[in-house]
Formats: structure tokens, C-alpha cells, sequence
């Protein structure tokens, strides 16, 4: 399988800033009209979230699988999904694949366009070997103060982004175990680095770390998990802009994204040459990666309107979406690319 130099993390957090900092991407396009997917250049810019958790991305493009559909991919690393949104909306990125947010929700709602095209990292529901799990204080533990999810009622947890953010719907997702939701619990908003020492000083009582932030905790004896999201769990995915749905490259890039996919095995154990690539992309370390559990992903990387829809309602119970009427997701989601990538 070929391979070709990916897009430095340092380099590509450079461009990053000078994208925020500046307004529209630079595309290299020779049109005029705004929109690198209509120019011919075969240039697509895609916003992202630098993680192993977007896995296809990286190792479609070290493979070779958009440039054999006759695409450049220009990488803007984002900090969280949320920035994405309105670079997206305003055609200052074709593509971006990242986590959903109640502020993705509400943004729909104030009428900003974007389609929901594909979905990413699906939990595998693996207790022993979950990327994402709920890490309990191991102090709160062998005191038996907590002994099952529902005793978490009333504490505090952390989660990065807060309880608006990919990692607030997969809390809840894990607190539906102990018949709690994310209004029985205090969430602090909360970086993954810096989960392990709250919980050590008892800032938090739990947190979501991600691997290898997770086994990280539980080799320390700082925490121990006691619940994960359940088989199908997901929270990121794929978003088109409404310019590039309808452009010629739209479903070449997903064709090529699917192809991605399919390099990576379902067990979440993967070859050498998947774990390098990431390793090079991601500037992380090879052993951390082999040893990190990691996310399932589909085939063919099709949307998962369940989830969509049970975000929201994640989210409007918790009052982190501004309106009380759901949106239909049908209306927000574009299936057909996925149907199509194997044609």
C-alpha cells in the first residue's frame, strides 16, 4: 500500500492558527467564486480534531486514497467541533469531521447550513478494552461511598468540553446505566489532562478520560472505571458544507474516506503500518498508541440518525440546546454518500 508524507501535527497546528486568525482558508483554488470544491483543483479543505479518533481521515490520506480520486486534502487542525461550525457554514471549509455539540444543534437552529454526511469512532461497548469509560475517585471506591453509577448522584464530574460537548452525550450515555441523567450530577468542563489530578485532589469525584488517559488513571490507582458507553455509542462524524454537498469532489472524498475505514479492523487492534501512520500524523508516541484501546468504525462510515437524535434529547433535557422542539434530523442528514461509496 502507498504511502506519502502526511501534514506535520506542529505544521498543521500552524496553519490552524493562521486559518483562525486570517478568515477563509486558503484553498490554492483558481476560481474566483469561494468554494474549492467547484474550482477543479481538486483541493478540499477539512477541518478536524487532531485524535486518533478520526483514524480513516489520516490513514486515507497516507494511503493514498484521495489522491488516487484526484484530491488534495488541506488539514485545518481545529481545537473542538464547535469552532468548526462556522467556518463550515460559511464555505471557509468544505469538510469536517469532529464531535457533535448542543452548539452544532443550535446552530442548525439559527439557521446556519451544513449536512451530517457520515459517522466516525463507534464505541465498541467493551468493558475490558473501551476508549471512553467513567472513572470513579478509587478513594470514593474502597470507601463504598460509590459502588454503582447510581451513587454518583449529586457529585461532580468531569468532562472535557463541559456538558454541551461530545463527552457531556457520552457521560450521559454511561449515566443511563444507574437511571441518572447529566441534571443529577454537576459536570465541570474539564481538559483530559488535567481529569487525573482533579479526581486525585478530589476536585471531582469522576471523570470520561479517553485511553490513554484512562489506563493512565487506573495504573496510577487514582481511579477505577465503573461504567463505559454501550455497543454503537457515537458522538462525531462527518459534516459537508452546504456548497460542497452538491460539488464534484463530494463524494470522491467520501469514497476515499470509506477506503480509510476499511483499512482499520474492527477489534480495535490494529496493523503496524495503521499504527505509524498515526503515530506520524499525530506526533504520539507508537507504544501509547498499541496500547490505547481504540474506537470501531463502519464500513462504510454511514450516518447514525439514532444518535443524532438522541443527543438531542440529551441535550434538551439538560438545557444546553436553546429550543424545546427537536429539529428533524432526516432533514439534517445526507445518507447517500455512504450508500454510494462502495458503488
Amino acid at each position: 500500500m502507498r504511502r506519502r508524507t502526511l501534514l506535520s501535527l506542529a505544521s498543521a497546528t500552524a496553519l490552524g492558527g493562521a486559518l483562525a486568525a486570517c478568515g477563509p482558508a486558503v484553498t490554492g483554488k483558481d476560481s474566483d467564486d469561494g468554494s474549492g470544491a467547484e474550482s477543479g483543483t481538486g483541493t478540499v479543505r477539512v477541518g478536524h480534531v487532531p485524535s486518533s479518533l478520526f483514524a480513516p481521515l489520516y490513514v486515507a490520506d497516507a494511503m493514498g486514497y484521495f489522491e488516487e480520486a484526484g484530491i488534495t486534502v488541506e488539514l485545518t487542525p481545529l481545537k473542538s467541533g464547535q469552532d468548526g461550525i462556522p467556518m463550515l457554514s460559511n464555505d471557509q471549509l468544505d469538510v469536517m469531521i469532529a464531535g457533535f455539540s448542543a452548539g452544532m444543534f443550535n446552530a442548525l437552529d439559527q439557521g446556519l447550513a451544513f449536512k451530517i454526511v457520515g459517522s466516525m469512532g463507534i464505541s465498541p461497548g467493551d468493558p475490558e478494552n473501551s476508549p471512553t469509560a467513567l472513572e470513579v475517585s478509587q478513594e470514593l471506591i474502597d470507601d463504598g461511598s460509590v459502588t454503582t453509577v447510581a451513587d454518583l448522584e449529586g457529585h461532580k464530574i468531569g468532562v472535557a468540553g463541559g456538558p454541551g460537548a461530545t463527552g457531556g452525550y457520552l457521560l450521559a450515555a454511561m449515566l443511563e446505566e444507574g437511571g441518572l441523567t447529566l441534571n443529577d450530577v454537576e459536570v465541570s468542563n474539564l481538559s483530559t489532562p488535567d481529569q487525573e489530578p482533579a479526581i486525585a485532589n478530589g476536585s471531582v469525584a469522576a471523570a470520561t478520560p479517553s485511553a490513554p488517559f484512562s489506563s493512565a488513571m487506573e495504573e496510577a490507582g487514582v481511579a477505577s472505571p465503573l461504567a463505559v458507553p454501550k455497543q454503537g455509542t457515537t458522538g462525531t462524524g462527518v459534516l459537508y458544507s452546504e456548497t460542497f454537498v452538491g460539488g464534484e469532489l463530494a463524494q470522491g472524498f467520501f469514497t476515499a474516506l470509506a477506503k480509510g475505514s476499511q483499512e482499520l479492523l474492527s477489534d480495535g487492534t490494529q496493523t503496524d503500518e495503521v499504527y505509524q501512520i498515526l503515530a506520524d500524523t499525530l506526533g504520539q508516541e507508537l507504544e501509547v498508541l498499541k496500547s490505547a484501546p481504540m474506537y470501531s468504525y463502519l464500513p462504510d462510515l454511514a450516518p447514525q440518525p439514532d444518535q443524532l437524535e438522541a443527543m438531542q434529547a440529551v441535550w434538551i433535557e439538560a438545557e444546553q440546546i436553546t429550543y424545546t422542539e427537536p429539529i428533524d434530523v432526516a432533514g439534517i442528514v445526507d445518507a447517500s454518500f455512504a450508500e454510494n461509496s462502495a458503488g
